[in-house]
Order: C-alpha cells, then structure tokens, then sequence
C-alpha cells in the first residue's frame, strides 16, 4: 500500500509539472513551427520544379487567371478595391472603354507594341503584296483559354492561307492552271482540281478584346483598325451583347462607381485584398489551395463581359422581352455603323456569331461539355437559342440595308458535330475548336480570293 501511495505522489507531481509548462513559450513556438513548414515548403516546391508555377498561382487554374482581366486606370496605376489576381492587363480608355497594354507577356499569350495579340509589331505602312486579315470581337475571337498565340483562330487562319500559297508554288499541278486546256477530258480533270488563291503575304491579326461588345468593337474599328488599311475584316461577337444589360452603352472597367461612391465598401475592400494579398505571399497557403483544393480541376465559366454583377451566366441572359429587344436593338444600330464604315472603305465585312457549347450535337458532347451545360442551367439553352434568333435577324436586316460587302457565316456548325471536344466553358474553344473555326474561316474568304483560270486562247489545238 506504502509504494502504491508513493507511485501516485511522484505520478500526480510529474502531472503537475507538464501542466505548468509556461503558456508564452507555446504561443512563441507557434511561428517558429510555421516558419518550418514554409521553408519545408519551398524546399519541396524547388526540388519538385513547380517555384514558377507556385509563383503565378493566383487560387484558381493558372489557364484562367493568365486570362482574367486585371484593370488599371489611365495612368497605369492599379484600381484600390478591384480584384487585381488576373494577369492580362487592360487600361482604361476614353474612347474604348479599355485597351489591352501594350508588350505585354504571361506564359500563354504575348500582346505587341499596338495591343494586338501577336509576337512582333504590325507594321502601319502595308507592303504592296500583303492581304490583311483583322479579326474583331470579344473573349472566343481573342482566344480565352487557348494553349498559345498559335492556337488562336487568328493564327490558325494565317497558317491555313500561307501554306496554300506555299503548296501552289512548290506543286502547282495540284491546283487549276493559269490557262485551262482545250480538250475536253483535260478541261473536266483541270476544273475538279482545288482553286488558286492568289499569291501574297496573308496576315492576319488578332485585334479582339476580352469582353467587347458590338459598341466597343465600333469604336476600335473607326478609331484603330481602319487606319492599318486592312483587306478583309472578321467580326466574331454577339454573345457579349445578350450578358450586358441595355442600360450600358459598352463594356468598361467594373465596379468603379460603386467603390468611389461608397467610401466605407472601398476602404473594406482595400484591406481585405491587402490582408489576402499578404497570406499568399506564403507557399504554405498556396500549396494548400494548389494541391488540396485543386482548382485546376474544377470547372470554370470565365465568361465577359465584366459587370459589378455576379450572377450567373443563365441570369445574366434577358428573361424579359422588352430588355432583349433593347440589348438586340444596341447590336443591331452598332453592327449598321460598322458596316457603313467598311462598306465605305470598301472593305469586305464577314460577320459570324460565336460559336456556343449548346449547339454542340449530344452525341458528340464531351463529359466536360455535359459538365457545362449543366451548370449553366435548364434555362440556358432556351434564352440563348431566342437571343441568337434574334441576333441572326439583326444581321441579316443589316445585310439588307448595307448590301454592299457584308456577307454572313454560320460558325455553329463548324463545331456541332466536330469529333473532339470544342469547348473549355460557354464559349470558349479548345484548340482544336479555334482549327474548325479557323478553316471556316478560310473557306468563306478563299472564295473571294480564288484566281479564275483563263480558257484556252490558242488558234489551234495543242498535239
């Protein structure tokens, strides 16, 4: 019994003595420990090679927020208030609404010294054997969520009109002659034979913006692009139209009004995207998002135009009739101003409406495809199809009062039935997508493109 009560004596004062372990020295060992991981962390992103990707990694798929518009003001300066976590920068226009800034790089996409999604400038003198090509419009035109520069519909279509005047030169048999034969067999061979183009330097540039709608695209045409004597123009648009209430005249910088007229809400917000901004500086919270959120896997509708709304894409779609009819009637009055314009300049104007994952034929619909249209919402299908309706209307009113050089191209098909998945969201194209687009592209200007082969002339028969 004695050594029994002495076991539980030295027993209960060693339980007194862990239970008096000061209190100050666990507080302080908290940030040493979190010190330890981040190094611990850092080290296992540096041997693992991800430092880089860490780096840019804003808490979504690195694909989107190289994408996701970051807005700063005339003077270059970043809005206080607004989510700055996007990397491809825009600045604040007068005339525009917003441009996008000028060399600018991020590891998907290269903006020139004009605002052009290209590598190298556009030179504003054309040389006398080139054939401009601008393609116009918003986010799907620009090329959101795509690979690379290479795998924009822009770039496609100038591979796709280079290589023919590379094939006509090296195999000119495989193409119509200059002068087609006198005997009949050889006239029917000769015909059947794909048609020239003619032989030039194509270029063709990228100068859509994410987010424009038809207003935005009106005054880059008049104030821009008109001035780089441009042979053919592109306009890819239409679904940007239908998102962004009548009550705005255009795309612009988001939330400006709200955050300057409440000085309380732009204070909050400032100090709450510095405490954010100050978290993530470390890697413990970003490898955390990176590998256990695992946002890059997650399904993202990056859809503009931006608004100080965030509702969904289906809610952003006019339910009320009267609200479509406006939004239609802003098209409408844009799309007209810019045809004068190009017919004026007697420049060949091809307008398409963008391409949208509901047309997508349901037996040729990807899992992800499924996974979109889903989460757009049982209605989305009916508003969108009503909108496009009375888009297509629009166009082909237009076509009749400016018949002069405007013609119209249905894209939907292109990538209806198209046998690998088209679509990264409600509008954006996979590579792939971008090539379907692009040979369509190819096809409807080709045609205008085509040299007639002269008929025989001789006096006689060849022997």
């Amino acid at each position: 019994m004695f050594r029994s009560s002495r076991k539980s004596y030295w027993s209960s004062r060693s339980y007194q003595k862990k239970k008096t372990i000061p209190k100050r020295w666990i507080f302080l060992s908290i940030p040493l420990i979190v010190i330890a991981l981040e190094l611990l962390m850092r080290l296992v992103v540096g041997i693992t090679g991800k430092t880089a990707e860490l780096n840019a990694f804003e808490g979504e798929p690195l694909n989107v927020s190289a994408y996701r518009l970051k807005f700063l003001d005339q003077s270059g300066q970043s809005y206080d208030g607004m989510p700055n976590r996007g990397q491809l920068t825009v600045r604040r226009s007068p005339i525009l609404g917003y441009r996008l800034v000028e060399n600018q790089k991020t590891s998907v996409l290269q903006i020139n010294s004009q605002g052009f999604r290209a590598e190298q400038p556009l030179p504003p003198d054309k040389p006398k054997d080139e054939i401009r090509v601008f393609i116009v419009g918003g986010s799907t035109a620009f090329g959101q969520l795509s690979s690379g520069n290479q795998a924009t519909i822009a770039h496609r279509l100038e591979t796709r009109f280079n290589q023919q005047v590379a094939a006509q030169k090296s195999t000119p048999n495989k193409f119509r002659p200059d002068i087609l034969p006198y005997y009949a067999d050889e006239l029917d061979k000769a015909l059947g034979l794909p048609p020239r183009i003619r032989e030039s330097r194509y270029r063709v540039i990228n100068a859509a913006v994410p987010g424009y709608i038809s207003s935005n695209e009106l005054s880059q045409l008049a104030s821009e692009i008109l001035t780089y004597k441009p042979d053919y123009i592109v306009l890819l648009n239409g679904y940007a139209d239908l998102l962004l209430p009548s009550a705005y005249d255009g795309a612009d910088v988001p939330g400006t009004e709200a955050l300057l007229e409440s000085a309380p809400r732009h204070m909050m917000v400032g100090l709450g995207q510095q405490l954010n901004g100050f978290f993530r500086q470390f890697f413990l919270v970003r490898g955390f998002e990176y590998w256990i959120l695992r946002p890059q896997t997650a399904l993202k509708q990056l859809v503009p135009p931006m608004t100080d709304s965030d509702a969904s894409v289906q809610d952003r779609l006019p339910k009320d009739p009267k609200e479509l009819e406006n939004r239609i009637v802003r098209y409408r009055q844009n799309l007209k101003q810019m045809a004068r314009l190009t017919s004026a300049s007697k420049i060949p104007l091809i307008v398409a409406l963008q391409p949208e994952v509901s047309t997508r034929s349901a037996d040729k619909r990807s899992q992800r495809e499924k996974d979109i249209l889903n989460q757009l919402g049982s209605d989305y299908p009916g508003l969108i199809k009503s909108g496009y309706t009375q888009l297509q209307l629009s166009i082909d009113q237009v076509k009749r009062e400016v018949p002069q050089g405007v013609t119209s191209l249905n894209l939907s098909d292109a990538v209806a039935n198209a046998p690998k998945e088209s679509f990264q969201d409600a509008i954006h194209l996979t590579d792939e997508g971008n090539t379907a687009i692009a040979n369509r592209v190819f096809d409807a200007i080709s045609k205008q493109l085509h040299v007639q082969p002269k008929p025989y002339g001789g006096t006689e028969p060849p022997r």
